[in-house]
């Protein structure tokens, strides 16, 4: 996969997903970051980039970092934070050139939160989308208690399990799902009462505080 060619064409969808968006749709609550609106969401992706190019990037990407990205940009609307995520670009693609592509993933997990709070969908099926999948199914395994017996996830052509060496038809727990509802799940933006709808064996309700990989699960059904 190529990193910077993918995290290219991330960009240039957010940027076609948001621009020109009336200050209404723009003031749209993110179901899957319900404390942001669509614009403030939007602020935290330039922001981020601003920072990491700035250097300050904490390793945790804690809460108060966040926010603070947001607040700077509180009196910018939606095209003139496009134009300075724009400017960002060219810098940011030689940053990533020198030291990886971190910011890929906050680019692929965000362009899928908007997508849902605007309910216009696409960008599911990438390379990137399927690293990211690889990249928290680790997550998941890491945070997993290792009483629990193995976990299986299964998608479309993806499969996963906690067992190193075991099909995931060995597997006590399966969860079943398209890949990329499996994905999202990953990335805590499916709630429990969905992971426990795609369980076609065993009982998930042990493995759930696992699934929070990115802060609790929602309290709702998410499908962005």
């Amino acid at each position: 996969m190529d990193g910077i060619a993918e995290w290219t064409r991330a960009q240039e969808r957010v940027i076609d997903l948001v621009t020109g968006l009336p200050p209404e749709r723009a003031a749209t609550i993110v179901p899957a970051c319900p404390d942001w609106s669509v614009r403030d969401l939007f602020s935290h992706m330039v922001g981020l980039g601003a920072d990491v190019l700035a250097g300050n990037e904490p390793d945790d990407h804690n809460e108060e970092w966040t926010a603070r990205q947001v607040e700077a940009r509180r009196d910018r609307d939606v095209e003139a934070l496009v134009a300075e995520w724009q400017d960002l670009a060219e810098p940011l693609r030689a940053w990533m050139a020198e030291h990886g592509t971190r910011p890929l993933g906050d680019v692929t997990i965000h362009e899928q939160d908007l997508r849902g709070a605007l309910g216009v969908s696409g960008g599911q099926d990438t390379p990137a989308m399927a690293a990211m999948r690889e990249r928290f199914a680790q997550r998941l395994a890491a945070r997993l208690d290792p009483a629990l017996p193995p976990i299986a996830l299964t998608g479309g052509s993806w499969s996963w399990t906690s067992a190193e060496g075991s099909g995931p038809d060995r597997a006590p727990v399966e969860v079943r799902a398209p890949d990329f509802e499996l994905a999202r799940a990953l990335m805590a933006r499916r709630s429990a009462a969905q992971l426990r709808s795609w369980t076609v064996r065993g009982d998930v309700g042990p493995y759930l505080d696992a699934f929070a990989t990115l802060g609790s699960l929602p309290d709702r059904d998410l499908s962005e």
